[in-house]
């Protein structure tokens, strides 16, 4: 799964990418104005960028060079009409992964996310967690359809610690070194815990392995 933020123009078009995306099992946040991606990009962290070059408000060179600037990276596919050598060139220049020429099949769109994805290019920042949650691991926030839920620093911490570690359990020791910072609370206290974080959580993300610790699975 990887968050994606989609600028296209053209409606039916950018409706049919986010929908074939979305079925692919990404999270992709659409937008049809250069300068309202951009208000987005600064506050979400996104694994692509899907953007097309001739947009309303700011282009979609013009919007990569915008976040270069504020230090914010991601690779970038630009889909576009434009034939002409000198923006493909630009492009480029501005460190975009592919370049994929309109008409093309989604199915080829496809083919090229599967292509980063393997070169690693792709940090994945957003790690699926459950069905509805996931955890950005740049912001250490995580979030419910893509809406940030706020815990307190120590939830934060445990879910932090669980996410990074899905598949596998994490001990009350680890619990102790990690989230009170090495202070002497014992196995009930921390069961409190995360006892409280679990009513709070609208899924059951959080599984109990008896007498070892807890976990959050792979989905």
């Amino acid at each position: 799964m990887m968050k994606i933020l989609l600028l296209e123009d053209e409606i039916m078009l950018n409706e049919s990418i986010q929908e074939y995306l979305e079925a692919k099992g990404h999270r992709v946040d659409a937008f049809f104005d250069g300068i309202k991606a951009l208000e987005s990009i600064q506050k979400n962290a996104y694994d692509l960028l899907i953007l097309d070059i001739n947009v309303p408000n700011m282009d979609g060179l013009t919007f990569l060079e915008h976040i270069h600037a504020l230090k914010i990276h991601a690779p970038a596919i630009y889909i576009s009409a434009l034939v002409d050598i000198e923006d493909i060139s630009r492009a480029y220049n501005l460190g975009c992964f592919d370049y994929l020429k309109k008409p093309f099949h989604l199915k080829e769109l496809s083919l090229r996310l599967d292509r980063i994805i393997l070169s690693n290019e792709v940090p994945r920042v957003h790690l699926r967690v459950s069905k509805n949650y996931s955890y950005d691991q740049e912001h250490s926030t995580l979030l419910f359809n893509g809406v940030t839920q706020v815990l307190t620093k120590r939830q934060s911490q445990i879910i932090d610690i669980l996410s990074r570690n899905r598949g596998r359990v994490v001990d009350f020791e680890q619990f102790r070194i990690y989230v009170w910072d090495e202070q002497i609370v014992d196995n009930a206290t921390i069961r409190a815990e995360i006892s409280r974080l679990k009513k709070f959580l609208k899924e059951d993300v959080i599984i109990n392995v008896r007498g070892m610790g807890y976990m959050i699975d792979k989905p």
